[in-house]
């Protein structure tokens, strides 16, 4: 995917009529092609037809709230890549550490300028891309990562994580030994523009954790976490 001369399809969900309209307009006018979804049920059904770069959700709607829309959507192979992010009035801890539970890109506090909102946008098309030219595979110990398939192969065990656990997995294996300070993660999973509690971290360390036990991710106490091969 190239920030350059493609045109991005946005798919934006929101339950209310005049935001809908007011984002569509100035992400047309910025050169997006916009497609709308009044709740997450009709967002899961015009995803699947449109198949969009980027989905914009808001968190509270009727029928499918957008907590359970990016879950859904994230368990479907075809939008393992595809950009989600929240646009939302909801500002508590909690609600946030659930949407990027669930796998989302970025969550954005409402209200929002619009100039604001598109360079939020663009700053995760372009860190996509970049992801995208980093070796596809690496293998490190009993770990194997494909990012072609974004799949894990622990000791001969294929497995499928969210995509967040899965970026921050490759960044600590990719160099075994180096302490990882808690900036410099968020900064290489979130990006400079996001702004995530240090629990979010710790609730994705827990989570691998679970998945590949507790003695490849090391935690260094006051500064961050270290892979260490096995």
């Amino acid at each position: 995917m190239s920030t350059g001369e493609k045109v991005f399809k946005v798919l934006v969900v929101d339950d209310e009529q005049d935001i809908l309209e007011f984002l569509s307009y100035n992400l047309e006018k910025d050169g997006f092609l916009v497609s709308t979804a009044e709740n997450g049920k009709v967002a899961l059904e015009k995803a699947k037809k449109e198949e969009p770069d980027i989905i914009l959700l808001d968190v509270m709607m009727p029928e499918m709230d957008g907590i359970e829309a990016c879950r859904t959507l994230r368990e479907m192979p075809q939008f393992e890549n595809t950009i989600i992010a929240f646009l939302t009035a909801r500002t508590e801890d909690y609600s946030q550490i659930a949407g990027f539970e669930t796998g989302a890109d970025d969550y954005i506090s409402k209200p929002i300028k619009p100039r604001v909102l598109i360079s939020r946008l663009r700053a995760l098309l372009r860190r996509y891309e970049t992801k995208e030219s980093k070796a596809s595979f690496l293998e490190v110990g009993d770990i194997k990562i494909d990012r072609e398939r974004y799949l894990i192969t622990f000791k001969g065990t294929e497995m499928a994580v969210p995509r967040k656990e899965f970026e921050l997995l490759y960044l600590l294996a990719s160099k075994p030994g180096k302490v990882f300070k808690r900036d410099e993660i968020l900064n290489e999973i979130w990006g400079r523009d996001i702004i995530v509690g240090d629990r979010t971290i710790d609730v994705h360390i827990r989570k691998l954790r679970e998945k590949l036990g507790e003695d490849l991710i090391k935690t260094v106490k006051g500064i961050g976490y270290k892979f260490d091969e096995i």
